[in-house]
């Protein structure tokens, strides 16, 4: 389409919303759009309406059809309500749980989610004020609702916010209820289908009776009470980077029984202006140098973060030389899944029948971990929705006791079925106690687990490809991994493909292909090598990048081998990088 006939149509499309059914200041922020001589933010704000996927909705905030507003939280709130009305008709009393994270507005979309499902004869339970995203997840369960939404765009720049929707497990939507939610959502043509008009008698506040019970849940997941009561005055520096877990982590890690909790006071204030950091991401680095800053000032012993709406967990430990270095994801997850099982096999609580659970992403000595110490593994696909299905399908015959992700989520527990920094942080602190009760720092640690279970390296890169022609651009990649296999990477032959498109894994060497069992495609490739390297490549869902994971092994003989085999490992890297031509 050409420029001036995508101006006339989304002037036609704004106009639209200068009618009396749109508040005075949507009016009024359209009229603006609409006169300025620059038309890019008009165009920007209209060109598309602002899909409702099966994560729910995420953009920028603003006036137009592209946008975070009322009227298009409205509209997903209104399809949602008369999707749970259909399914559960035969339910006296329909109920939903409302959260929100501290993100401008956030309160605001709160308020009116809780309005519009009540309007339609839906009890809410909305929560007096912002808390973090697993919480929320929680509170469906506790108070036995049909579903939730928090409004929430967890880590994405202050200009973005979000809305998340959750069945009454407390998971996020999965088949067949997403595909159906969204259909219902695409039925709202007009704000006249709509009901805005709140039943304030169907919305109860919630306060600190789920903080404590959700709190207490947490304390119960505690394994080593006497290793902490041993190391209380562990230094732990915590940042909410002016999050949501300000309200709930220091407390939790209080209640571990841990007395020295330094904060950051800049970013313990609640703010969706995020002040203090470029990105409010706990995996970029520049994210922890105030909190990495005051370690260095008090000399802790670790450093931990939570994401603006506290599902996500960073983590900063010290090297050899001394140095505060950030762990990554899969270091996170392996670290936690390594104390966990260990513990459990020390306290004789091992029956045979527990199982962990990680992403296809996640780096593969979790595996590692997990058969060393006889425990069953499930790999799923990327997301805690899909966490979440895997904990679903096995609670009535095999014990949960942890899964993660690469991209810094953890989850110790089934009363919350989204992930949860809270706990998260409450056990890797208590981790690290732990390795003290052992005689290592938690550097030390993490090469033990190296030395039992194989050193790995990961690294994840994306590359961006921007507009229709960048979605052009990443699809042809797709199309040329998928039709020109890579044979070699990193010096060593690729002897297994998995193509998560057509559920198929092919043994290079014999030309077999077998069926994979998962509950559904996924656009994603896999190549493994002889010597262990494993690139995962998939293509975002919700941003314009093509992602590449790629995990390479190493020797790690010994603790003297930690930096060769990083060394040799980041060489791999680099050679893998060439062979994928990124």
């Amino acid at each position: 389409m050409e420029n001036n006939e995508l101006i006339v149509r989304v002037t036609e499309k704004a106009r639209l919303w200068l009618g009396d059914e749109y508040d005075a200041e949507t009016r009024a922020d359209v009229k603006r759009m609409l006169d300025a001589d620059d038309k890019t933010e008009l165009v920007d704000s209209f060109y598309k309406d602002l899909e409702f996927g099966t994560g729910g909705l995420r953009g920028i905030m603003g006036a137009g059809s592209n946008r975070m507003n009322i009227y298009t939280v409205g509209a997903a709130t209104q399809g949602l309500a008369n999707y749970l009305k259909e399914n559960f008709k035969d339910l006296p009393q329909i109920k939903v749980a409302v959260g929100h994270d501290v993100r401008n507005n956030s309160r605001k979309f709160a308020e009116i989610v809780a309005d519009i499902f009540s309007a339609n004869g839906i009890k809410v339970y909305l929560f007096d004020s912002f808390r973090p995203t697993p919480e929320l997840s929680y509170a469906i369960r506790y108070f036995g609702c049909q579903s939730g939404v928090n409004i929430t765009a967890s880590h994405n720049p202050k200009e973005y916010n979000g809305y998340k929707a959750y069945w009454e497990d407390g998971a996020q939507i999965i088949a067949p209820h997403d595909v159906n939610i969204i259909d219902h959502v695409n039925r709202i043509k007009s704000v006249g289908d709509i009901r805005f008009e709140g039943n304030k008698s169907l919305i109860e506040t919630v306060g600190p009776e789920v903080d404590k019970a959700f709190l207490a849940d947490i304390k119960s997941l505690q394994l080593s009470p006497e290793v902490v009561k041993e190391f209380s005055d562990l230094k732990i520096v915590y940042t909410p980077i002016h999050g949501t877990g300000v309200t709930l982590i220091p407390e939790s890690l209080r209640n571990y029984g841990f007395t020295n909790i330094i904060n950051v006071p800049e970013q313990d204030v609640p703010s969706g202006d995020f002040p203090t950091v470029e990105s409010p991401n706990p995996e970029v680095p520049s994210a922890m140098a105030m909190a990495i800053a005051k370690a260095k000032e008090v000399d802790a012993d670790i450093v931990m973060a939570s994401d603006p709406d506290a599902d996500r967990i960073g983590c900063v430990i010290r090297d050899n030389s001394g140095e505060y270095v950030l762990l990554n994801g899969n270091q996170i997850v392996m670290i936690l899944l390594y104390y966990i099982i260990t513990r459990n096999v020390e306290l004789g609580r091992m029956t045979g029948n527990e199982y962990v659970v990680k992403t296809i992403v996640t780096t593969e000595t979790i595996k590692a971990i997990a058969d060393n110490a006889g425990v069953k593994m499930f790999d799923c696909y990327t997301g805690f929705k899909w966490i979440a299905d895997v904990i679903r399908n096995n609670e009535s015959t095999l014990r949960y006791i942890g899964g993660g992700e690469e991209s810094y989520g953890f989850l110790a527990e089934t009363f919350c079925r989204d992930k949860d920094a809270v706990s998260a942080i409450s056990l890797m602190a208590e981790a690290c106690a732990w390795a003290r009760s052992k005689g290592m720092d938690f550097q030390g640690l993490l090469q033990d687990i190296y030395l039992k279970n194989g050193f790995s390296r990961e690294v994840g890169i994306s590359v961006v490809r921007p507009g229709k022609t960048g979605a052009d651009e990443i699809q042809a990649m797709m199309k040329n991994f998928r039709e020109n296999p890579v044979k070699e990477l990193g010096g060593s032959d690729v002897v297994v493909v998995k193509d998560y498109a057509t559920l198929t894994v092919s043994d290079m060497r014999t030309g077999k292909s077998e069926k994979m069992d998962m509950p559904t495609t996924s656009n994603v490739l896999q190549y493994f090598t002889e010597d262990g390297t494993k690139v995962s490549i998939r293509p975002s869902g919700t941003e314009p990048k093509i992602k590449f994971y790629i995990e390479v092994k190493a020797p790690m003989a010994t603790v003297a081998d930690y930096d060769g085999a990083i060394a040799a490992a980041d060489a791999k890297i680099e050679l893998v990088k060439k062979h994928l031509g990124i």
